[in-house]
């Protein structure tokens, strides 16, 4: 679930930009990279990804919640995988408060090495200490790459 409503990045990650969102009786069907894997951002809903998408707070809860409670994903969901933006803004109190009567089992943090980086995740775990959600893990994600060019 791609809640980086202003920068939704998945699409590209998973190759599937060209794909589309389609709307059946059941709700919402999430595009499925690979069988087991399906995904929903508001990425597949515009018409190029350089649009930017400009909305305040209350717009961007309510495609959460829209997400949360629209999207059909089949018969069961064994983990649902939360792709927020980057600090802790309306996205992250949002999802936190619509998932808040779910067993939610924790937060996985990703990261990588840089210093900038590295102070967004650690105002990130702050920000889970004090509405009381579990910090599961925290992976350092291109730890290993080596810019060719730097």
């Amino acid at each position: 679930l791609d809640i980086d409503i202003c920068g939704p990045s998945q699409p590209t990650m998973l190759g599937v930009q060209s794909e589309q969102v389609t709307q059946t009786s059941l709700g919402w069907q999430p595009v499925y990279p690979v069988d087991n894997l399906g995904v929903i951002s508001i990425g597949f809903m515009l018409s190029s990804s350089d649009d930017a998408v400009i909305w305040r707070g209350p717009k961007k809860n309510g495609m959460i919640k829209q997400f949360l409670k629209d999207v059909h994903w089949g018969d069961s969901l064994d983990y649902l995988v939360v792709d927020c933006p980057p600090g802790t803004s309306d996205e992250h109190l949002s999802i936190v408060q619509y998932l808040a009567t779910s067993s939610v089992d924790g937060a996985v943090i990703v990261t990588t090495p840089q210093e900038l980086s590295l102070l967004d995740v650690r105002k990130e775990i702050n920000f889970c200490r004090k509405v009381g959600l579990p910090v599961l893990g925290v992976v350092e994600n291109m730890a290993g790459f080596a810019c060719p060019k730097c």
